[in-house]
């Protein structure tokens, strides 16, 4: 009895590997999502402006100053105070060993990976988060307001299409009740509920634990 106990055991350890790859973007790191959700928040009040201007920065971990950004500058932030990413790095990297996977020669003419722009573009980083395999389902119809994603739980990335399809990137900072979100859509990074984005088309959800 105690043998056959030890073998069950053994087996339910060999599967766990495969059970954390089944649930995309499982938490590797103790709290990766409320670290990544504090970080969003922490933001607010610290960047108050909004700025899109092509900017030549340092690399690796090279950024603007913090008091002005884009929307993907929350998340990229966000990652590097919470768990010492570098997207930056990350998406740099990835697409020097598959550009063709991501939108840059399809969406702006470029033929080679920019290290100043590229992790800063909402395309590219829902193109960085499909290959992590972190997107989540959206809802099976499609026909639903920009507030209407699923189970979304602390730092989760939520993307959107805006007026005129421009791309919108926020990060969850609470949920799954009374969804708030870490964003900054113009006037710098606020936090306001997920109902704010019903007249969005919602474009993917995404769940990246490192």
């Amino acid at each position: 009895m105690l043998s056959l106990s030890r073998r069950t055991a053994l087996g339910m350890f060999a599967a766990a590997p495969f059970l954390v790859r089944a649930a995309p973007g499982y938490a590797l790191i103790p709290d990766a999502g409320r670290k990544l959700a504090a970080a969003a928040r922490a933001q607010v009040g610290v960047t108050v402006d909004y700025d899109a201007s092509y900017r030549s920065i340092g690399y690796p971990n090279g950024d603007v100053l913090r008091t002005s950004g884009v929307c993907s500058d929350v998340l990229i932030r966000a990652a590097r105070d919470a768990w010492d990413i570098d997207l930056q790095q990350r998406v740099h990297e990835d697409m020097k060993a598959a550009f063709d996977a991501y939108p840059s020669r399809r969406e702006w003419g470029l033929t080679s990976p920019d290290a100043n722009i590229d992790h800063r573009r909402v395309l590219n980083l829902e193109a960085f988060l499909v290959r992590q395999k972190a997107r989540l389902p959206l809802p099976a119809s499609r026909l639903f307001g920009g507030d209407a994603f699923e189970n979304v739980a602390p730092g989760d990335i939520l993307t959107w299409r805006l007026t005129g399809g421009r791309p919108h990137l926020g990060v969850a900072v609470s949920g799954p009740d009374a969804v708030r979100v870490a964003h900054n859509i113009g006037e710098g990074v606020k936090e306001e509920p997920l109902w704010r984005f019903k007249l969005h088309k919602p474009a993917g959800h995404y769940r990246w634990r490192v």
